[in-house]
């Protein structure tokens, strides 16, 4: 049984979580299946932009905690972190998709409830319906966010928001989350916002967009003057770059551009 499905079409993977009838609950098997796609798309370089959404009422509500405890084996060997990338297979699950070089756009529909909320934190664009429904839904279990969720939580939100959330445990609309910084923006069919703005993105040039999501992401925790030797160092591979000089071109004629793939 498929739990993630991929179709790619102009250039934008749309990717889904697909078991509807359990709201599209987090299994083992749906977590291995996330970090299975984001590493195929990772090295797919004529990808333009990711959507994540979910297949029927939801986004994703969540960890399925009862059909998860009945693998204990497997939730020790989950939990283990592999050394290579640090992170866990709950952790990779979302953070793959922050080693996925073009930018991931979350839809949001329906619940967005734990771990299905560590999963849109970690795109970097959350659209949302207003009367979505969010929750760090964990600390109704007694634990914490654990798929990298402290991290970006914390980044989206800022530290006081975060505490308040996580504590809580409190469920807010798709339209207070706005106001909130936890979504983006709002809209009565996130994905084809999301479908349009993946488009407007296509015409920028994919490595400068690779390049942006690369350093921005990187600034959150780095030093200024690392920051600013990154920047140069990016700056002047993308001056050298074919994809650079075709957006110049174009600019300078006005027409559309026609890029290569990313990395040319």
């Amino acid at each position: 049984m498929t739990l993630v499905t991929t179709r790619i079409e102009d250039g934008v993977a749309h990717v889904r979580l697909a078991r509807p009838d359990k709201l599209n609950a987090l299994t083992l098997d749906t977590l291995a299946e996330l970090v299975a796609t984001a590493g195929r798309l990772r090295r797919d370089r004529t990808i333009r932009a990711v959507i994540l959404a979910g297949e029927g009422a939801s986004f994703c509500a969540g960890l399925d905690i009862p059909g998860t405890l009945k693998q204990p084996r497997r939730i020790v060997g989950a939990f283990l972190p592999a050394p290579w990338r640090g992170t866990n297979l709950f952790q990779e699950a979302c953070w793959a998709w922050r080693r996925v070089p073009v930018p991931v756009i979350a839809a949001v529909h329906g619940h967005c409830y734990g771990g299905g909320l560590q999963i849109a934190l970690a795109a970097d664009f959350r659209f949302a319906t207003g009367d979505s429904k969010w929750s760090v839904l964990e600390g109704k279990w007694g634990i914490i966010p654990d798929m990298t969720g402290i991290r970006t939580l914390t980044e989206v939100v800022g530290l006081d928001v975060a505490k308040r959330l996580t504590m809580t445990a409190e469920e807010i609309s798709g339209a207070e989350a706005d106001r909130l910084g936890l979504v983006t923006e709002v809209h009565d069919d996130p994905i084809a916002a999301a479908t349009a703005f993946a488009q407007r993105l296509a015409g920028r040039s994919p490595d400068a967009v690779a390049a942006a999501k690369r350093l921005l992401d990187g600034a959150v925790t780095a030093s200024a003057r690392r920051t600013f030797a990154r920047e140069r160092r990016v700056q002047l591979r993308l001056l050298t770059l074919r994809n650079t000089k075709i957006l110049q071109r174009a600019a300078m004629k006005r027409t559309a551009p026609e890029f290569g793939p990313r990395g040319s």
